[in-house]
């Protein structure tokens, strides 16, 4: 009620502007969105049709069914969203609708009034006898242009009348249309309930399937975290001598320059002050001993920058098993990287410019890491590698294809985000 109030004190201060202008944009960017959502539901929908016709039930098809719910709320909330559009626009509309009909009738009145007032002076000699009452020259020339003006004050009460007619006509048209396109609205909004109410039906089935395989989902979440503290040995063993590495290169850079200075005062000891006071020495910044020039330094800031718009490393994928502490159907489980799956081979691809400094291998699981200045991006469960260690390289480029999941569901890979030592959820660095 008090939105609908609102609207009316809208109409009544700015009239037909509101209606031209308030739903066209709103409509637009909701159309753009819902087709955005649906292109993203027909891409899961492909990814879940490969493994749904699996013997047994795995992760990868609890998480595409998650997934797919997800996006499913979404594109409901949207509908949702255009049928209260759809709702507030026909409200206006109806209402502007009733205020052009009361306009027509008031002016339908006026002109009838002036119709009658014509008729009744309608001869001539009432019209010359008008003018010719005039007590000088100047007042008859007033009554004739009184006269005209009068005459084409019906002409343009008659436009007036038509085209409020018009816009009458072309409103109730445009009405019509809206409440059929609300219908259809409130018809894809029960479809669209009804799928939801499916999945989960399906998702509470492929639950049920996963609980009575609780000793397999463990030893696969065991075998799991066994792989990810090995990795995590390795990522720290490399983070420590990149750090290490940067500590001496700063270290040199240090003496060397020391040492020019030494050579400088050598060189011109009468420049050298006889009796010096010592200077305090400045605090250094609290700054990564990794960023040691401003290349590094500025690309340590583009990437910060950019926190929640990082492309995935894969085009198709949806998360599998999220970054920290979850609970997969009863088992919980920490995971350090975030899981993703995604088809068998699929280009894995640097969410960032960067230098490799790590690929490493164990079995036939291959793991890549960059560095983007104090910043760490980690790629593994890859099945290859396509880059080498001192490679610079570039966002979007290639780095490996994905390797084969856990449970034989497809592909996978697992993500991992770090800041020198310290972990990141890379949930919040990637674009949504």
């Amino acid at each position: 009620m008090k939105r609908h109030l609102l609207l009316f004190l809208c109409l009544a201060l700015f009239g037909g502007v509101v209606l031209a202008q308030q739903p066209s944009s709103d409509r637009t960017r909701m159309e753009n969105e819902r087709r955005a959502i649906q292109k993203e539901l027909r891409d899961l929908q492909e990814q879940y049709s490969k493994i749904k016709g699996r013997t047994k039930a795995t992760l990868g098809q609890l998480a595409a069914i998650q997934n797919r719910m997800e996006v499913q709320q979404r594109l409901l909330h949207s509908i949702d969203k255009e049928v209260h559009i759809l709702s507030d626009d026909i409200y206006l509309s109806t209402l502007e609708l009733n205020r052009l009909q009361r306009q027509l009738d008031s002016l339908k009145q006026q002109y009838a009034r002036s119709v009658v007032y014509a008729y009744k002076s309608r001869s001539s000699y009432d019209y010359l006898s008008f003018i010719f009452s005039a007590n000088s020259f100047n007042d008859a020339l007033k009554r004739v242009r009184y006269l005209r003006s009068y005459r084409l004050y019906r002409q343009s009460q008659l436009t007036t009348i038509r085209e409020t007619q018009k816009a009458i006509e072309d409103r109730k048209v445009s009405l019509m249309v809206k409440r059929n396109d609300k219908n259809n609205a409130l018809k894809n909004q029960t479809l669209q309930y009804n799928e939801l109410e499916d999945q989960k039906k399906e998702k509470d089935r492929v639950a049920a399937q996963l609980k009575s395989q609780e000793k397999e989902l463990s030893q696969q979440l065991a075998a799991k975290r066994k792989r990810d503290n090995q990795l995590k040995t390795q990522i720290a063993a490399m983070i420590r001598r990149e750090i290490e590495a940067a500590k001496r290169e700063a270290e040199r850079r240090e003496a060397e320059r020391r040492a020019a200075e030494a050579a400088a005062a050598r060189n011109n000891p009468a420049a050298t002050p006889k009796a010096s006071t010592p200077k305090a020495t400045p605090k250094p910044k609290t700054e990564s001993v990794l960023i040691f020039n401003e290349g590094e330094r500025a690309l340590a800031a583009t990437f910060e920058r950019n926190k929640g718009n990082l492309p995935w490393p894969v085009d198709q994928g949806s998360v599998k098993i999220p970054y920290g502490v979850s609970r997969v159907e009863g088992l919980e489980f920490d995971n350090a990287f975030l899981t993703l799956s995604t088809g068998l081979g699929s280009s894995v691809k640097a969410i960032f410019d960067g230098e490799v400094t790590m690929v490493t291998g164990t079995g036939d699981v291959m793991t890549v890491m960059i560095r983007h200045g104090k910043y760490f991006t980690i790629y593994s469960n890859l099945a290859s590698a396509s880059v080498s260690k001192g490679q610079q390289v570039k966002r979007g480029q290639s780095i490996g294809s994905a390797g084969r999941d856990d449970d034989g569901s497809g592909g996978m890979i697992d993500f991992g985000m770090q800041q020198e030592y310290k972990r990141l959820n890379p949930s919040q660095w990637l674009h949504r």
